[in-house]
């Protein structure tokens, strides 16, 4: 599994209707993607949710490197290119993933959260943690699923965790879902990643 993001943060008069509408008419591209696990059309709004920022931020599970790159390098990306610019593009390699008790339902809101890893941390144990931690993090109620991934570049881990309802008990930044599309999902490979 790899994991996959980038933010388009926008001005704080902007109209997010725009982002919606972006979505509303182009989400359903990815809906049948070779080697995509799940695409979140995650969206933070000035003041809705805590959020301090208008911000367009996709977040991605792949299934293995070639699907990823077929997008990045393929025409589906191109579309955010010419519409934003190209915006730095992060991923991560994956630690874990869980379905969560409320996988079947309906998803409503996103929670990201990045976490820095000490310069003394002990690997195996700090990324056997992160796989507990992921696991106890989809057997929340309202949990739809959880992934944890780590970037062995700037040493920091994500934790992405789905929820079908607006006001998840996670730590990190809370998101509005806009559409999910998930042709690989059940490909994701479950628990730890190595």
């Amino acid at each position: 599994m790899y994991a996959m993001q980038y933010e388009i943060t926008l001005p704080a008069a902007h109209d997010m209707g725009l982002i919606r509408a972006r979505v509303a008419a182009r989400g359903h591209l990815l809906d049948d993607f070779p080697g995509l696990g799940i695409k979140a059309y995650l969206m933070r709004e000035r003041g809705v949710g805590g959020s301090p920022v208008n911000q367009y931020a996709p977040f991605y599970l792949w299934n293995s490197p070639r699907a990823m790159n077929s997008f990045l390098w393929g025409s589906g990306f191109q579309g955010i290119v010419q519409d934003f610019g190209r915006p730095s593009v992060r991923h991560w390699t994956g630690v874990a993933y869980e379905e969560g008790r409320a996988a079947s339902g309906p998803v409503r809101t996103a929670v990201r959260r990045r976490t820095p890893i000490a310069e003394d941390a002990e690997l195996p144990a700090l990324m056997a943690a992160s796989v507990d931690d992921t696991a106890r993090l989809a057997a929340a109620d309202g949990a739809v699923l959880a992934a944890t991934a780590v970037d062995p570049d700037r040493w920091q881990l994500v934790t992405f965790s789905l929820w079908d309802h607006d006001a998840p008990e996670a730590p990190g930044d809370l998101c509005q879902v806009l559409h999910l599309s998930q042709p690989g999902r059940a490909s994701l490979a479950h628990g730890r990643q190595w």
